[in-house]
């Protein structure tokens, strides 16, 4: 095998033209699935390298618990420098699962954290925040089996010490908010909470605020929280794959712009909804959940939706020189999950055949 061992490591980095190219000729939703199952392919075959790479470097040190077979000259050839590799990779492996432990730590504590903050309103799929700081985010979990009565709910999320022209405003707002909510649910009950601070709802029009709404419902109803999540993970499993969480995260958002034009019917309203909120807005908790105005290319996200809608799939055709280019983008990135794989299998099979496991 030679060199060709360590490919599962350098090939994430012929992933990253098919990440560009999948924000601009695909559907945001085909493109997020994609690029986000691709990101897992390469960090479970690059973490599986490292792996195999500790085994096979450190199978002769005195003490070890690995069947002495595995410490046999010929399969010690099958990696360059057996032995640098193999303590090498114990320390990046051990980097690894530290970065994907904090990671999903991080990710649980945050959702467990805002669940808490929100017991002690009423349930429903809409929790409006008495909070001058603009932000608006869709928080994945268990949500109320109804949505609130836009009277009692709207005085329990109020809280005290506001006076009465404050309360007032305050249950204007959102009975508006729940009336475009009913509108926009399209089977989002029961997969989370949209979380809207009345800092944001001062910032937007009764339109936008659908639009608002629609965004977010669009997060719970795709599982967008799940995409980010994994391409976070990935992210830190292989650096290389850095760029990838970028696209997905852009992508992710796009995704929730379609759908909220698509429900509203209303794309300039959206695109200038999320032009103010991005002016404005602070971001979510963790990067891992998912926000109507989230940093990223907000100017693109606008100009994309003063276009006309994208079609389900858009690969140009092979003819152009732009079509040439994305399919010998996606043609070199199956290439090289391929050829992880298979480096990957390959040493496996090297150890399996000197001890049978």
């Amino acid at each position: 095998m030679g060199v060709f061992v360590f490919l599962p490591l350098v090939l994430p980095l012929t992933a990253l033209p098919i990440a560009r190219l999948a924000e601009l000729h695909l559907h945001p939703r085909v493109a997020t699935r994609l690029l986000s199952g691709l990101a897992g392919v390469l960090a479970l075959c690059s973490t599986l390298c490292l792996g195999l790479l500790v085994v096979v470097g450190t199978a002769q040190l005195p003490g070890n618990p690995l069947p002495d077979a595995w410490s046999d000259p010929e399969v010690r050839e099958a990696v360059p420098y057996d032995e640098i590799a193999g303590k090498a990779a114990i320390v990046a492996l051990a980097v690894v699962a530290v970065g994907c432990t904090t990671a999903a730590g991080r990710h649980r504590r945050v959702r467990r954290r805002a669940h808490r903050a929100l017991a002690g309103l009423p349930g429903g799929e809409l929790a409006v925040l008495t909070d001058t700081a603009p932000y608006a985010y869709a928080l994945p979990g268990s949500a109320a089996a109804r949505l609130p009565d836009a009277g009692t709910g709207a005085d329990a999320r109020i809280r005290a010490g506001g006076g009465a022209r404050i309360r007032a405003r305050i249950r204007a707002r959102i009975r508006v908010c729940l009336r475009a909510l009913a509108l926009v649910r399209g089977g989002g009950h029961g997969r989370g909470r949209v979380v809207v601070s009345t800092g944001m709802l001062d910032c937007l029009d009764t339109r936008e605020r659908a639009a608002l709404l629609a965004h977010e419902q669009a997060h719970l109803i795709g599982g967008h929280h799940r995409y980010l999540l994994a391409v976070r993970l990935a992210a830190r499993a292989n650096p290389l794959l850095r760029p990838l969480r970028a696209a997905v995260a852009y992508t992710t958002e796009r995704w929730a712009d379609e759908e909220a034009a698509r429900v509203t019917g209303e794309r300039t309203v959206v695109a200038r909804a999320i032009g103010k909120a991005a002016l404005v807005s602070r971001g979510t908790p963790t990067p891992t959940l998912a926000g109507f105005a989230a940093p990223g290319p907000v100017p693109r996200r606008v100009a994309a939706l003063l276009e006309p809608a994208p079609t389900a799939v858009n690969w140009p055709s092979m003819s152009t020189a732009v079509g040439l280019a994305v399919w010998t983008a996606a043609a070199g990135t199956l290439g090289s999950a391929l050829s992880s794989a298979n480096a990957t299998i390959t040493l496996f099979l090297v150890l399996k055949a000197a001890t049978p496991l």
